[in-house]
């Protein structure tokens, strides 16, 4: 069954940012006293919302947050990102040879995403296609995203497939009926450990054959 829609998740897939994301956030947090470490983020708050990230926060150290605390973190992670964010490496070959369409739906903030892909140098190759959680009712690990992304392509679900770095994120496309590739090149999952698993990898350079495995396995 061929795959006719390719939806990427993007921090983490097709942005390096996950590392500068935690580092923002533990910065930030330890400013008001609240230790959080890269492997309790890397574990509990990858691919998911950021409101969904300061309930969390709140509920487990509960404290308040300031006002602003969104805001702040928002504007400095976007100034963190003008100095050091990068692509994950090979994505760019990957799609500058896309043969199908292709989207974006992820997490992020519109603001955020639409920064982030612009600094890469990929909002052209999108375009329009870029959809958030923002405009779902319930974000990762719940369906909503990808299959509003899906309905908004115009492709059923079963011929979609989804890129994702997190467990939210795998959780909601397999919850969404769609195929699904984990991505674990980013720097955010260089340590982690993994066992035996035909639909992880690592290397973009490797993408095009698991792509025509999966077709040729439906």
């Amino acid at each position: 069954m061929a795959v006719d829609l390719i939806i990427f998740d993007c921090d983490g897939v097709i942005a390096d940012s996950e590392v500068l994301s935690a580092e923002v956030l533990i910065d930030q947090l330890a400013l008001l006293g609240i230790p959080v470490t890269f492997d309790e983020v890397r574990r509990d708050f990858v691919g998911r919302s950021f409101p969904t990230v300061a309930a969390t926060i709140r509920a487990r150290f509960d404290r308040p947050l300031p006002a602003d605390f969104e805001a702040t973190y928002r504007a400095r992670l976007l100034d963190r990102f003008a100095q050091g964010l990068r692509p994950t490496p090979g994505i760019g070959a990957v799609l500058a040879a896309l043969d199908r369409p292709a989207c974006v739906a992820t997490s992020s903030s519109p603001a955020r995403v639409a920064r982030t892909l612009d600094l890469l140098g990929l909002a052209g190759v999108f375009g329009p296609h870029v959809f958030t959680a923002s405009q779902v009712a319930h974000g990762k690990p719940a369906p909503d995203l990808f299959l509003f992304a899906a309905d908004r392509m115009g492709t059923p679900a079963h011929r979609c497939l989804v890129i994702e770095d997190s467990q939210p994120g795998l959780q909601a496309a397999r919850a969404a009926g769609m195929r699904v590739l984990h991505y674990t090149g980013g720097a955010h999952l260089r340590d982690a450990p993994w066992g035996a698993d035909p639909m992880r990898f690592d290397d973009w350079r490797g993408f095009p054959a698991l792509l025509a495995r999966i077709e040729a396995a439906a």
